[in-house]
This record gives structure tokens, sequence and C-alpha cells, in this order.
């Protein structure tokens, strides 16, 4: 495992991090693998079981704060990026279940009441409920502020509620979720002034699964229809019309973590093709004596030290300076995917025709790496966060 330990050097990291990234290596080097069977009941069973043992195994506990069941007193951008780092190394789905449980619970942790944090977060950490993170629409994708699904305040002899009536696509988990972070607009301000942020049970009455979504890399995805949901209103997040803030402090947590997961996927790819060179013969020597050979092992080596390097300086700043690191984790997450996809097609093409058969691992890593380059904002998104941002500190600086 070369191409996995040596940035645990680097001084991004405190002891605590390497022991973590040791343990956990250890671990899922016992316990996962990369799966061929891509059937969506035995990806649904398997993705359930995953949370259950990571869970048990406490991993989970990465995702949620010490005072609610966690390991530690607040989310840690660099703790978050090890994990998935190392599970996306060893089994896609494992650094997916691991996400989404940070992802669907991260908005609660962010802005929820007490009381939301404790009904919620500690069975995060065990992996008794599955969390889900639902934001995107049909029309509402990358341009978030363009939500249609909307909730309605209702005060009436029953109490005090929202009803929620819309739609939910390409929602991680869905369908197998027990409980979703749900954002709708609740007044016509134009834009994202507008949306607001609630934990909606996965059983309440007007929740329905309108839709599951078979992907290339097979994933739990569905479409969410809420048809008159009504959510008390003591499951809003933070105030009304804060949610677009909401939404966007959880991501700018999670995005350096996307970053993470396609370095484990690059590192794996790379070690295949490391091991594999060496012990392919093929005209009298081995493939790893090609310099074509070496050239390409040394592009895949440089496009990913140079995307870990940009992915755990966004978690660095955020962990250790206090900043909101939106312009460096976008620009993690535009080169930790980009980079990542070039250097599993690399490692595919060394493998010649046995890289596309199904059950070969780069043909897994293939398929895994594609959506992260379109989810939790698509990597033109990525392009337009750095620009703007660039613009705004140009336009306030004397």
């Amino acid at each position: 495992m070369l191409a996995s330990r040596e940035h645990l050097r680097w001084p991004f990291f405190d002891d605590a991090h390497r022991a973590l990234a040791d343990a956990l290596g250890t671990w899922s080097g016992a316990h996962l693998h990369h799966e061929a069977d891509d059937s969506r009941d035995a990806n649904d069973d398997r993705c359930r079981a995953l949370v259950a043992r990571l869970g048990d195994a406490r991993w989970l506990r990465y995702a949620v704060p010490s005072a609610y069941g966690g390991a530690l007193e607040q989310l840690d951008s660099r703790a978050l990026c090890i994990v998935r780092e190392t599970l996306a190394y060893h089994d896609g789905l494992a650094d997916f279940a691991f996400a989404m449980q940070g992802l669907g619970s991260g908005p609660i942790t962010i802005a929820g009441t007490d009381v939301l944090r404790m009904r919620y977060l500690p069975r995060v950490a065990t992996g008794e409920a599955i969390a889900a993170f639902a934001l995107s629409e049909p029309d509402a994708g990358s341009d978030v502020a363009a939500m249609s699904t909307r909730a309605r305040r209702v005060r009436d002899d029953t109490g005090d509620a929202f009803v929620i009536d819309g739609t939910k696509t390409w929602i991680s988990n869905g369908g197998i979720a027990d409980f979703y972070t749900v954002f709708a607009r609740t007044s016509d301000e134009p834009g994202a002034r507008g949306i607001s942020a609630f934990v909606v049970d996965a059983r309440t009455p007007g929740l329905t699964i309108a839709e599951r979504i078979d992907v290339i890399a097979p994933h739990p995805l569905a479409t969410l229809r809420f048809d008159g949901c009504r959510v008390e209103a003591t499951q809003l997040l933070g105030e009304i019309g804060e949610g677009f803030k909401i939404a966007m402090r959880t991501l700018d947590i999670f995005r350096a973590s996307v970053a993470a997961a396609a370095l484990g996927f690059a590192r794996r790819a790379l070690d295949e093709a490391l091991a594999h060179a060496r012990g392919r013969r093929m005209f009298g020597q081995t493939l790893a004596d090609f310099q074509l050979t070496q050239a390409a092992l040394a592009d895949m080596a440089t496009d990913i030290d140079a995307a870990a390097l940009l992915t755990y300086r966004a978690a660095w700043l955020r962990d250790v300076e206090g900043a909101r690191p939106t312009r460096e984790a976008a620009m993690a997450k535009l080169t930790a995917t980009e980079n990542a996809q070039r250097v599993i097609d690399r490692a595919l093409q060394m493998f010649g025709g046995a890289g596309v058969a199904k059950g070969n691992i780069v043909e897994s890593l293939y398929r895994e790496i594609r959506a992260l380059r379109i989810y939790e904002g698509a990597s033109e998104v990525q392009k337009l966060i750095i620009g703007r941002d660039l613009l705004r500190a140009a336009a306030t600086t004397p």
C-alpha cells in the first residue's frame, strides 16, 4: 500500500489523525472489499449492513460531535477526510455509507436544537438510523436557489406545523433512510433567502418514494415526493429562511471529504497499477520496464499528490485556522475528482481488456469516480465558486 501511506507524514496531521488512519486502515483491510454485485436489492442490503458495521466498529462516531455520541468534541474535517479516503480505498459503498451519515446529519449538528440533536445524532453515530440529505430537485440541482418545493406554515387545532409539497431527486440513501434533512421554500423572497431546512422522518405521511434511480456506480438513490407532508414546527432547523446558509455550511465541511474519497479511489488505482505493471510480462520483460509505463505511473503519482495537498490544506484551514474554506474546498474537490478520473483511466488502460471486465477492481473504481465529478457540486460549479470568490476578494482589496 505504498500509494496510501506517505501523505500521513505531512504537517497537516497530528498524531491522533495518524493513529486513526492506522486503526481504520487495519480494520478496513480485514472487513471491507469492493463488491462486483450491482443489483439494487443487493446494494440496498449491503448499504444497510455497512452502516450497521461501521456503527458497531465505532467509525461513525466521527460523523457527529462527542456530546451526542461522537468521537471528537466537534466535527473535524481532517478526520472526516482520513476516514473517507481510507474507506474509499477499500470499498466505495462503505465510503458512501459513512459520507451520507455525516452529510445527512450535518445540518442537525450545525443548526438543530438540542432536542433534535439528542433525537437523531446518537442513532447516527451507532448506525441505528440511516441519514439522508434532500436538496436537489428535477429543475434545481446546481442552481439550488431555483428550488420549488414549498413548506407552508399551518397553525390549527392539532398544533404548529409545516406542510411540505414538492419533489426531490438524486437523493442518496433515498428508499433506505430513516430520516431526511429536507430543504424547502418557506417564502416568496427571491433566490436562496426564502429557503428553510427541516428534519423529516421517513415514515411521515405524505412522503413517498416516487422512483428508485439506477446509476453506473450502484448506490441507493431515489426521487422523493412530498404531498401534504406535515412536520411539526419543532423539526425546523435554525430559523425560517436560513436553510440555504445551513446547506452551504454543511457542504463546506463535507466538500473536502469528497476530494478525500476521490484520493482513496485514485490511490487504490495506483497501487493496483503498480502491482500489475511489475507482474505482467510481455515482449520478454515486464510492463513496468517500458518507459511509457513509467511515465504514466509518474503522472498518476503527481496527480494524486497535487490533489492531496489541496484537499488537506482545505481541511487544515477549517480545523486549525477556523476559516470557512469555501474557495479552498472547491479547489480541492475540483482537482481531486478530475485528477482521480485521469489516474483511474490510466490504471484501467494498463490492464488492457481485463480492465473493463466486471469484477476487476479498476473497473469498479472507474464507475465509482465518475459520480464524484458531479455530486455536491459539479466540476463546472466548483470553477464558478472559485472564480466568484476571487473576484469578491479582489473587489474588497484596497
